[in-house]
């Protein structure tokens, strides 16, 4: 039995019953709320992501909303990557910086309409820096949180099941792209989306009284794929490649360090924030990279409640940011944020709590 006691500083989502309903075992906090870890059954809910389709409650990703004249300038200014060409209905993967040009939070950004932009956020306050970049800059726009809540379907067989309830245009959908509209007069948006590589929609719930409604309609229509429940907590998301941010990340870390450089646009205006810092530090060259580590061992050992340090030749060159035992590998995998220095195909040493591990540096995604 799982118990927890929400107050004014730690809020539930719009499905915490479900999840509660569903068997939920272990939970975590995040942008202070409560986010499903764990269902009892780790085994199951890995190969369900993998192998079929899972449904999650990630109403912890709340909406950072820009609404009003300024909305898409703000928008601009907190996003180093260009939004000139983002259409109404369209997502796109931004790594928000601030002046130094690390990375604060990953948001999708959905442009709703041409004056109101929602910032999905990851675990991060980002209303605050928002309001008081909009406040600073003297931009018409209201910053705030719509009380809108996602909801995920991932997993290989996750199309056919969001296509049995709004219909075959999902099966359109561009990644990032999304849709308004309406499931049994339940208000939604619908994006192609979420945190796997396995294929999956998020489902925006915009009426947060209806969260058990939308969470069974979606439970029976997945029964004849086999749907139940999981969280983003797996080791799909490192076996995929996936950044966590606050967990792979650091209070120094930049885009280019953790393989995000892509979604960086140096030429956009000198008026966004850490666009400058971003272009000295892709002038000189990054000093981390973010590589995959192999691990010695057959038994699971994951990572415990900090960073492992790695070491090559007796000299600390970085830290193991995650570790997981991969089932599909059969061996125990992590990241490593190290020095550029280090290349891959190296054996490091990694600093356990039971002792040092040999470990061989290899190129992401894993799988």
């Amino acid at each position: 039995m799982f118990s927890v006691f929400p107050t004014a500083r730690l809020k539930p989502s719009p499905f915490y019953e479900s999840a509660v309903a569903e068997g939920m075992t272990a939970a975590s906090i995040y942008n202070n709320m409560i986010l499903p870890t764990s269902y009892g059954d780790p085994e199951a809910e890995y190969w369900r992501i993998i192998e079929g389709v899972s449904q999650w409650d990630v109403g912890v990703e709340r909406q950072v909303q820009l609404k009003g004249p300024d909305a898409g300038k703000l928008a601009q200014i907190l996003s180093p990557r260009d939004l000139s060409k983002c259409k109404v209905g369209q997502g796109k993967y931004v790594p928000l910086c601030n002046h130094e040009g690390t990375i604060i939070n990953d948001p999708i950004v959905l442009k709703l309409d041409e004056d109101r932009y929602w910032f999905s956020i990851a675990d991060s306050d980002i209303w605050f820096w928002a309001r008081a970049i909009g406040a600073e800059r003297g931009l018409d726009v209201e910053v705030s949180d719509p009380e809108v809540a996602p909801m995920a379907i991932q997993g290989p067989k996750s199309e056919d099941v969001v296509a049995s309830v709004v219909g075959d245009w999902v099966r359109e959908l561009k990644y990032f792209w999304f849709k308004e509209t309406e499931i049994e007069g339940i208000p939604v948006a619908v994006q192609r989306s979420g945190w796997s590589k396995q294929g999956g929609f998020e489902i925006y719930l915009k009426d947060p009284t209806k969260g058990t409604q939308l969470w069974n309609i979606f439970k029976e229509a997945g029964k004849p794929w086999g749907i139940g429940p999981g969280a983003p907590a797996t080791a799909e998301r490192t076996e995929s490649g996936l950044v966590s941010l606050g967990g792979d990340t650091d209070d120094q870390t930049n885009p280019f360090e953790v393989r995000l450089g892509s979604y960086v646009n140096l030429d956009v205006g000198d008026d966004v924030v850490g666009i400058q810092a971003l272009r000295k530090i892709a002038e000189d060259g990054p000093k981390r990279h973010q590589l995959g580590l192999k691990l010695e061992g057959s038994n699971p050992a994951p990572l415990g409640f900090r960073w492992e340090a790695i070491h090559l030749n007796g000299e600390k060159v970085g830290d193991m940011t995650n570790c997981v035992w991969s089932p599909r590998m059969k061996q125990n995998i992590g990241y490593a944020l190290i020095s550029v220095e280090v290349q891959l195909g190296q054996e490091v040493q990694v600093k356990r709590p039971d002792g040092t591990v040999n470990a061989e540096l290899c190129e992401l995604p894993f799988l």
